[in-house]
């Protein structure tokens, strides 16, 4: 077709551009201004067929109707409310969700539906009716057909009212890459070719590709959440090599910075936050589980591993303390401590809450509405609702206080240090047990000694009882310590490694033997590996005897096997000790002497007939009370204390329950876990595709159903995030509803090439981002023109690069980064940074309190920010930071002026701006200087003379107020930052920081653009 004839068509109305048998769309003729520009073969390659529909009458064939595409959203809008899945509200007995309910007669005998008889059909009788009391959908149901929607469906009756499965439950199909007839050299990818495609469909051409220094600051914030470095900048805008943009997404894919800016989107996804949520909102120890995240994400762990071990980590074959760490998914859920709630009723919450996490994140489906009645848009039954259930209802954890089970979790500074201190503690033991002449002499001379005497009493100061190498609580009835005559034992201070069941370790010296814990005179331990009590004397004395009691009630008696009972000296070092290895019935007595009585043996025994055993128990014996090696202990003692004060933090885990002790569950009228009706076994819906024949219905064949290649559903719903991430708004713009409540995808072919070559790649993150943003349509300017805003104001289209609003976590961590502020420490537990001081505190607990962090945890990114429910980190939920109350699938985008107030006065920021003023001063003696490298430090590019002289402007005229002012400009040079440098200027720093302050404000810094 000759293109002037196409445009004088035009001119007469809207045109109807065909692309195929399926697809085709309306262009008013005001849009259509750059068709002109397209060569005439183009328009051909696309079959179009222009149809005018001017003022002229002009007969087309009636274009078909697409059920998933036109009708299946009017449906389930206008009528499945009434007319749905849920039979319990269904109403006139017709359901049209399903083409067999749509031709079945209803209560009153019509039918809704005759295919190809829309004259016949009683739905287009309803809907087209005058009468209000017949017309559908009813007035007083608040709902109304537009006139469009009418002749939509009154036209899908006449093409026989075609049914389809809804797109997304249809499995993913590989489409061809689309032919183009032009910009054949546009694409870098396969992604770029269904851009490209649509784009000359619909009338419009690529915008050119972004200049480097926008691409490196879009990059680094879409892969890091961090802008590049000046340096960073110049090496990239200077690299000559035909692949400098692939190996810049290479070097920033490796960056630990990757995995923590990624993490923020899983984390909400998961409801992480660092308190336990409802009124009380008490601390809640799970950053471990953060640190996972974070971990596997730098590690590039494949997508469907990541989902098995976070849904099912504990059933895995001999799980690591990583997999279990990686349960706590699912222990992010609210627990409430409050007194006097119901633990089985928020137990049943919880449950609730991981279902439609678990769908929502996974499977882009609400299903809640399914926990009270069958679903009213989808196909999800209320008993398939609760056979969901019942694969999260057989855990152990039960909604109580200490949230367990746990598993320990490590700092990466802790594990550190444990290293350290463990080399020191070999060291230490080697040289302790390394012999040498003179450690043999002195040894030869003490046996003498010792073969002397038969008995000899020890003088001491502390007598030491413990368990030994074992984890075991410890309980004494009674601890006597006799001098001569006298129990030396009552004059003593006790004290015990911890105290549990009102066990203090003073009972042991009350002077009372009844081992029975109950009348109140027995120590007791928490569980512990080696728990310890320890008896003080008011000053060394000498000890003839020693006589332990323990427990004797409940059989626990023999928890005190392998124990050890020492006397130590004032430096608490041992001088006397003596090991039993079976638990005294009631009391074990102690003889005391030079040695113990093994010990003592072995010395009488001639040296040429010892036998090798004795020789070394002899040896390891002297070893621990020579004074030569007095000094060795000392420091493996304290080496070995620092070592056990190490203490783990500890993360709830999912645990399955034992067989035996396997819950019940049964559908809940109305979502009452009080009211039950049937028992239900696990299952999925049957909308989507089977569980395999033959797998065991737990957690761990659930997750993998989630990543089965032929889930119709992951893929899609973890592809479309990503692209949401890197291009601001999803293929399917309604991420969280991948159902029929959900929009339709913009692009379904892009959308189901992007989900099967994620799962072609093997579920591979770091290749999927990289080949959204080495795609030419990412790398496209985001200039904006007046006709490209009229067109697609969205971008949905993708005529040219992304630009939207960074979010909370990145725009603090950037004013920190550019201010040269931002820790990179990586991991371990929340930091509180600073907060606007507005005088509150808890009146009850430390609900609100806040003690602002020290060092660099005061400057740590913001996903360490402790994140506290009832009362989330001001700055962030500005921002739209969500509270992680439930999962949050999709951050609102807003623009408001409170925002700006958080920035241009938030303590966090105005030391930003102080830090990036003494950054610009450093740079040169110019203001010109100093001004471009503040600039630069932002914003990544270069300034334009305009920009650069505003900014020395704006300098000039602070450096003569604060001239004026020097109270206010020591003010505003040093707090909250600190002291400046020594020789600065006050008043520079100050004018400099008003000139950062700005920067720091610009519209720029808050957009990837």
């Amino acid at each position: 077709m000759d293109h002037e004839v196409f445009n004088e068509l035009v001119k007469q109305g809207p045109v109807l551009l065909k692309m195929n048998d399926r697809d085709t769309y309306e262009v008013p003729s005001t849009k259509f201004a750059l068709v002109s520009d397209l060569h005439v073969h183009v328009l051909g390659a696309f079959m179009v067929v222009v149809i005018a529909l001017g003022t002229t009458p002009c007969q087309a064939e009636q274009p078909p109707i697409d059920f998933n595409r036109d009708i299946r959203s009017i449906l389930s809008n206008e009528c499945f409310q009434c007319h749905g899945p849920d039979e319990n509200e269904r109403q006139a007995g017709l359901r049209l969700d399903t083409a067999a309910g749509a031709v079945a007669k209803t209560d009153s005998g019509s039918v809704a539906i005759v295919p190809g008889k829309a004259d016949e059909s009683e739905l287009v009788a309803r809907i087209t009716s005058d009468d209000a009391d017949t017309r559908m959908p009813p007035a007083e149901s608040g709902k109304k057909l537009s006139p469009r929607e009418v002749q939509l469906l009154t036209d899908w009756v006449k093409q026989d009212a075609t049914y389809a499965v809804h797109w997304s439950y249809a499995k993913p199909v590989r489409h061809e890459l689309p032919e183009l007839m032009t910009h054949q050299a546009w694409p870098n990818n396969g992604l770029d070719h269904f851009v490209l495609a649509r784009l000359l469909h619909e009338g419009l051409a690529p915008s050119p590709e972004a200049d480097r220094h926008a691409l490196i600051r879009r990059l680094s914030l879409d892969l890091t959440g961090l802008p590049p470095t000046i340096e960073e900048v110049d090496v990239f805008v200077n690299d000559k090599d035909a692949q400098a943009y692939d190996n810049l997404v290479d070097r920033l894919l490796e960056k630990k910075t990757y995995g923590e800016h990624w993490a923020r989107m899983w984390l909400d996804l998961a409801r992480y936050a660092d308190s336990a949520g409802y009124a009380d909102d008490p601390p809640r120890t799970i950053w471990g589980f953060r640190d996972y995240v974070i971990r596997s994400l730098n590690a590039n762990k494949p997508f469907d591993q990541f989902t098995i071990e976070q849904i099912a980590g504990d059933l895995l074959p001999s799980p690591t303390d990583e997999q279990l760490i990686a349960t706590a998914f699912h222990r992010n859920t609210l627990t409430n401590n409050e007194g006097g709630t119901n633990d089985e009723e928020f137990r049943n919450v919880a449950i609730v809450d991981r279902v439609n996490t678990t769908m929502a994140v996974w499977m882009g489906t609400t299903i809640a509405c399914a926990q009270c009645h069958n679903h009213k848009y989808d196909p999800i039954s209320q008993e398939e609702y609760f056979q969901l259930f019942t694969f999260f209802n057989n855990t152990e954890d039960a909604d109580r206080r200490d949230e367990s089970p746990f598993v320990q979790a490590w700092s990466e500074s802790q594990q550190k240090q444990k290293a350290e201190l463990g080399e020191k503690v070999v060291a230490l033991k080697a040289k302790l047990n390394a012999t040498t002449p003179e450690l043999q002499a002195t040894q030869a001379k003490w046996e003498a000694e010792v073969a002397k005497d038969e008995r000899q009493a020890v003088t001491g100061r502390f007598v030491r009882v413990e368990i030994i190498d074992r984890e075991e609580w410890l309980s004494l009835a009674e601890v006597q310590v006799f001098s001569g005559q006298d129990n030396v034992a009552l004059k003593g201070k006790a004290t015990q490694s911890s105290i549990d069941y009102n066990g203090p370790a003073q009972l042991a010296i009350d002077g009372n033997t009844n081992g029975d814990h109950s009348k109140g005179s027995v120590t007791h331990t928490k569980k512990d590996k080696n728990p310890w009590w320890l008896l003080e004397l008011p000053e060394p004395i000498a000890i003839d005897r020693i006589v332990a009691w323990n427990r004797t009630d409940n059989e626990v008696g023999n928890r005190l096997s392998g124990f050890r009972v020492s006397i130590l000296d004032e430096q608490q070092q041992p001088i006397w000790k003596q090991d039993i290895a079976k638990a005294p019935a009631t009391n074990q007595e102690l003889a005391i002497g030079a040695v113990p009585s093994d010990i003592f043996t072995i010395v009488k025994t001639p040296a040429n007939r010892r036998d090798d055993a004795q020789k070394k128990t002899l040896a390891d014996y002297y070893r621990s009370i020579a004074p030569l090696l007095k000094p060795v202990r000392e420091e493996l003692s304290k080496v070995e204390k620092q070592l056990a004060g190490i203490k783990p933090t500890t993360v709830p885990v999912m645990r399955q329950l034992a067989e035996d002790k396997r819950r019940v569950t049964k559908i809940q009228r109305r979502g009452n876990f009080l009211d039950t009706t049937d028992e239900v076994t696990e299952g999925t819906p049957v909308a989507f595709h089977p569980i395999p024949e033959g797998a065991p219905m737990n957690r761990l064949t659930l997750a993998k159903w989630l990543v089965d290649e032929d889930n119709p559903l992951t893929a899609r719903v973890i592809a479309n995030r990503y692209w949401e991430s890197i291009f601001g708004v999803g293929i399917v713009r309604t991420s969280e509803e991948f159902g029929a409540q959900g929009d339709l995808p913009l692009h379904p072919e892009l959308l189901d090439w992007l989900a099967t070559e994620l799962v072609r790649v093997d579920w591979d993150l770091k290749a999927f981002v990289k080949l959204l943003v080495t795609s030419a349509a990412y790398r496209q300017t985001s200039a904006v023109t007046p006709a490209l805003i009229e067109r697609d104001p969205n971008n949905r289209l993708l005529a040219r690069g992304p630009r939207f609003r960074l979010s909370a976590e990145m725009i603090r961590d950037q004013a920190l980064f550019v201010g040269g502020l931002l820790s990179d420490k990586l991991y371990g537990p929340p930091a509180k940074p600073p907060q606007p001081n507005i005088g509150l505190s808890a009146a009850f607990g430390s609900g609100i309190d806040w003690t602002t962090s020290e060092g660099d945890d005061r400057y740590r990114r913001g996903l360490y920010t402790t994140w506290r429910r009832s009362n989330p980190y001001p700055s962030m939920a500005t921002f739209d930071a969500p509270n992680r109350e439930v999962c949050t699938i999709r951050r609102d985008r807003t623009n408001t002026p409170l925002q700006a107030l958080v920035t241009l006065n938030d303590p966090v920021y105005v030391e930003a701006a102080q830090s990036l003023a003494r950054h610009m001063v450093k740079a040169g003696e110019s203001n010109e200087v100093r001004a471009l490298h503040g600039f630069r430090r932002c914003l990544a590019r270069t300034p334009n003379e305009t920009e650069l002289a505003r900014l020395t402007n704006l300098y000039d005229r602070a450096h003569e107020h604060f001239s004026a002012h020097p109270d206010a400009a020591k003010q505003m040079a040093t707090e909250p930052l600190g002291a400046a440098p020594e020789g600065s200027s006050l008043t520079e720093l100050a004018a400099w920081t008003v000139v950062g302050n700005v920067l720091l404000n610009l519209d720029e810094m808050f957009l990837k653009r």
